[in-house]
């Protein structure tokens, strides 16, 4: 272990202070490694610690580089290519942090007349997310997908329940939805149907007929859907959904593809969601803040929800940097994004069906799935992922969709070079002759990174958050 590899607490040494205090009105000591209160102090009583607080005891330069080090074992968009399906993992234009940095000084309790400026800002994104989806009106009080989802699928149900029509409890879901379709259904109290995809992963337009009825609120899809798949009947389910009374509910997460290509509205949706962080630019992961904002047809406006932004929990500068990769695009530029990340996808895909299985012989668009190497010699998914560790890129979705037993699923965004996707078309060829040869190599991966295999399962169930010597 090199000495920066370090814990904190293991370079702490007894007495090395990086920094010191005057005494503060509370008591205590000068030097801020004491940890020593005045018990005399003013303050209510129950609140004194009985020991000291045991915090490392280390210099500055230890602190900084300490957490410099942490930062760059992080892995992410602007480290390292991160192909990972159905997130559209984008890359984030500097000049979107510029134009944010501008707004930073902005509080959510300001009177309305001092933020006419941002008010702009929200409009102008309104009507541009409306003339790019096809939809009429959106809210951006939801701060993630999963939160446009669900409010989404609240309006449908408010749709429904206004026209008295109770009895539409039911949400029909393609079997290769997104996990959060039925999870979010089921939050908001519907009931789930599951509706079936053909051989060529396509939703079987046989199979919908006979769950449409009266019980029917709707139906949530994205398209291309999760296997990166057009779904050519789009127009004839939406026909038959709408005919049954039923609402179509567009899952955004695939839009980059389409865009300026295809319009949701123009398919028949009447509700979506958008992934800010997924189709324009902003950041992604992390927890947050995020925007999903949702977007409705003419008829439904109404029902969207008051106010349309969401004033303390953070979206605004997530808006803003999307306001921000649209200006930068412009109208014509912003119908280059869709093709190139299709372009890209097919690009990988082409050049690495020899060697990785791939159960869906056809155009993809922005995404595509292979089921695990063609000769795996024992060497699973998860060996490939954790390989690819190694050679400095991050892996795909892996074990998803679950239509697939060892679902490697790959997106390309238009955003990665020639060069880097040649590149990690080099390393995936020759993780599969590693697998031929040396397979245990692969078990055993990753070798080159801070930690090796944790226990995955058992970190996130049992979370160890503190340092204990």
């Amino acid at each position: 272990m090199k000495y920066y590899d370090k814990l904190i607490f293991e370079l702490s040494r007894p007495g090395r202070c990086g920094y010191s205090l005057p005494a503060s009105i509370l008591g205590g000591k000068e030097c801020a490694c004491s940890n020593v209160g005045s018990k005399e102090a003013p303050v209510s009583g129950g609140v004194w610690r009985e020991t000291p607080l045991t915090l490392p005891e280390v210099s500055e330069p230890d602190v900084v580089r300490h957490y410099t080090n942490l930062s760059q074992m992080n892995f992410g968009v602007d480290t390292g290519f991160y192909p990972l399906g159905s997130c559209t993992m984008k890359y984030n234009p500097k000049i979107n942090e510029e134009i944010v940095s501008a707004f930073n000084g902005l509080h959510p309790l300001q009177p309305e007349n001092t933020v006419k400026g941002a008010l702009e800002v929200l409009d102008f994104v309104d009507g541009a997310l409306a003339e790019i989806t096809g939809m009429k009106h959106f809210t951006f009080l939801p701060c993630a997908g999963a939160h446009g989802e669900l409010t989404g699928l609240m309006i449908m149900r408010e749709y429904h329940m206004r026209r008295g029509d109770t009895a539409r409890t039911k949400v029909i879901v393609p079997d290769s939805a997104h996990g959060t379709n039925p999870a979010s259904a089921a939050v908001c109290g519907l009931d789930i149907v599951v509706v079936k995809s053909r051989p060529d992963g396509l939703v079987d337009v046989e199979d919908l007929k006979p769950l449409l009825g009266p019980d029917v609120a709707g139906i949530m899809m994205t398209n291309p859907n999760t296997l990166g798949l057009f779904e050519r009947d789009i127009k004839e389910i939406a026909e038959l959904v709408h005919e049954c009374g039923g609402l179509l509910y567009y899952d955004g997460a695939n839009m980059n593809p389409l865009l300026g290509v295809v319009r949701p509205g123009d398919m028949g949706f009447d509700i979506m969601h958008l992934n800010l962080h997924k189709t324009f630019s902003t950041p992604h992961g992390g927890g947050g803040p995020g925007s999903g904002p949702v977007g409705v047809a003419e008829r439904l406006v109404p029902l969207l929800d008051v106010p349309r932004t969401s004033g303390f929990h953070g979206n605004f500068g997530i808006i803003l940097r999307a306001c921000a990769y649209i200006l930068m695009l412009g109208r014509e530029n912003v119908k280059m994004a869709g093709p190139l990340a299709t372009l890209s996808a097919n690009y990988i895909k082409e050049s690495l069906k020899d060697c990785f299985k791939l159960p869906i012989q056809t155009v993809c668009k922005h995404e595509f799935v292979f089921d695990g190497l063609a000769e795996p010699n024992g060497v699973t998914t998860l060996d490939v992922a954790k390989r690819l560790l190694d050679y400095g890129f991050h892996a795909p979705t892996i074990y998803f969709p679950l239509l697939f037993h060892q679902a490697l699923m790959i997106e390309p965004t238009e955003t990665e070079s020639l060069e880097t996707l040649d590149a990690f078309i080099e390393v995936m060829r020759v993780i599969a002759r590693e697998a031929a040869e040396n397979p245990e190599l692969l078990h055993t991966a990753p070798h080159n990174t801070p930690i090796g295999r944790p226990d995955e399962t058992g970190a996130a169930r049992q979370p160890v958050l503190k340092y204990t010597k």
